[in-house]
């Protein structure tokens, strides 16, 4: 090739590409432009959101604040307590558990907590460790659930009220006692404690800084979390409270609370996009593999006709119209977190606030992280 060829070839590529860069760079202009008629419409005092194509992160931004008060912008690697989506950490790695042949999805979880777990009113039906994964065991946290003694008969008076009055496994109740209790079982049947079980098997295989341990973590990075009290956004300091003293005194299968299994999971937006990465592609980030297809599947799964959930996983076809969604949201301390993907398609999203107002809409689902998440559909999948 001549020189007048190469010249004019490298001039064509330069046009392509100027143009492609032009077209991304309105295109996320006039994106940014609509996010934030959403966050002013619902006050959100910081957003951050990562969107998955094909397989990879082709948006990940932050906006508005980490700190209110110091006015320091919120940035996608900073870490949030994400609530309920930390759930699914553990059915991940029960699930891996499972696969080794170390524990079965039809055990009875009175054989793995160590103490008798049995509804009053059906004493002769098996409460499974699958039940708890699905939310389908008939407990609930009327009691509370950030001490296992709530079921035990000798310790609480009003233990019966934990129990609903259906069988286990006939019906549905979101209840968090179910996981914090799986996390005393991860801990009986490794002998490792919760958060460092977790971080040995799925977080620094994933290469994900992240944790359940709140004094393990930088707290430089941590985004505070806020709610609106008497008009004002107030921070939540209890949402980071420092674990040292717990720790200290610590009995494994008992003290697991103190992690939160259930909600206590910290990390940024850019980490939990690779960690919903990896269960898009059924259980593995590029060539690592944390659980098999098969389990992935099972966890993906809806168990029960009323919401769809799987294990610490649900399926959801009313976030986006015409597409069938998986993922889980979370909510605690003024926070709203969502990840939700589509395995087939290969595409996602993480949209996490740090304060917003709370409106639902019909089927209860917080509206500015659904109207986000719509957006995100639309301006980078959908086009």
């Amino acid at each position: 090739m001549n020189k007048t060829k190469k010249g004019f070839k490298a001039l064509i590529l330069l046009i392509f590409a100027a143009i492609y860069s032009t077209g991304i760079h309105a295109q996320t202009a006039t994106f940014e432009s609509e996010l934030k008629k959403i966050t002013d419409k619902y006050d959100a005092v910081g957003l951050a959101v990562v969107v998955v194509k094909n397989g990879k992160p082709v948006y990940e931004k932050a906006f508005g604040y980490k700190d209110l008060e110091t006015k320091e912008p919120l940035t996608t690697d900073n870490l949030f307590r994400i609530a309920s989506i930390s759930k699914s950490f553990s059915s991940t790695a029960i699930m891996q558990l499972v696969e080794a042949g170390k524990v079965s999805l039809d055990d009875d979880i009175s054989d793995l907590i160590g103490f008798k777990v049995r509804n009053p009113k059906f004493p002769n039906t098996k409460i499974t460790l699958e039940m708890m994964l699905s939310h389908r065991s008939s407990l609930n946290d009327s009691n509370g659930y950030f001490t296992l003694d709530v079921l035990d008969t000798t310790k609480t008076k009003d233990w019966q009220k934990s129990f609903n009055s259906y069988e286990p496994g006939t019906d549905y109740e979101y209840c968090n006692l179910n996981f914090n209790m799986i996390g005393a079982v991860l801990e009986r049947l490794t002998n490792v404690r919760f958060d460092n079980y977790i971080k040995q098997q799925i977080l620094n295989p994933l290469g994900l800084d992240a944790g359940y341990c709140v004094d393990s973590l930088d707290q430089r990075r941590i985004a505070k979390l806020y709610e609106k009290e008497d008009g004002k956004y107030v921070e939540q300091k209890a949402a980071y409270n420092p674990r040292s003293e717990e720790i200290r005194n610590y009995t494994m299968g008992v003290s697991t609370p103190v992690f939160s299994p259930t909600g206590g999971m910290k990390i940024s937006a850019h980490d939990l996009s690779k960690y919903m990465m990896m269960h898009m592609n059924y259980g593995k980030s590029g060539k690592t593999k944390i659980i098999s297809k098969a389990s992935s599947k099972k966890m993906q799964t809806g168990l029960s006709p009323k919401e769809n959930y799987g294990l610490a996983l649900l399926e959801n076809d009313r976030l986006i119209p015409g597409e069938h969604m998986i993922g889980h949201t979370g909510s605690a301390y003024g926070l709203y977190s969502n990840m939700f993907f589509e395995p087939k398609k290969k595409f996602g999203f993480i949209v996490i606030t740090n304060g917003c107002i709370p409106t639902l809409d019909r089927n209860e689902d917080i509206m500015m992280s659904k109207e986000v998440i719509n957006l995100l559909y639309t301006d980078f999948i959908k086009k």
